[in-house]
């Protein structure tokens, strides 16, 4: 039988990221493991005809403790006090982040939700989930969105 010990989930709010924490927190709680939730800020310019600025968008640390508290509220609460819960909230590339911390914390596995984009939706944002699952230092179990 394999138990987890240390759970990554990371979280962009979105409906398969929801499930995905479900999925985590129960495995979490069924296990008594830690369950990291975290949350990248993007750091990369993105040009959609807009206008184009010389620096990314760097929240200061009011809004890191923000998003923070945010994580910890967004916990399903049939688990909050049963489980064991770390926040992380990163600032860059959410591929490099993911993978990042999931070394960093050595985690047993990641968790995570997926738009399940195709075509050139797919093309063009690319799929964080499918660069964490290709280069992943641990197992990665990916929730779709229904």
């Amino acid at each position: 039988m394999i138990n987890f010990k240390k759970i990554l989930c990371p979280v962009d709010y979105s409906e398969c990221s929801g499930k995905a924490m479900r999925y985590a927190a129960g495995m979490a709680l069924k296990d008594s493991a830690r369950l990291y939730l975290m949350y990248v800020v993007d750091s990369r310019v993105l040009d959609y005809g807009g206008p184009v600025y010389e620096t990314a968008y760097i929240p200061d640390s009011g809004t890191i403790a923000r998003l923070e508290e945010k994580l910890n509220e967004s916990v399903p609460r049939e688990v909050r006090g049963e489980i064991q819960v770390e926040t992380v909230v990163t600032i860059g590339i959410p591929v490099e982040e993911i993978l990042k911390a999931a070394r960093d914390k050595e985690v047993d596995i990641i968790v995570m939700g997926t738009h399940g984009r195709t075509g050139i939706a797919h093309a063009v944002m690319g799929s964080v989930a499918e660069n964490v699952v290709r280069h992943a230092p641990c197992p990665v179990l990916i929730v779709r969105q229904s």
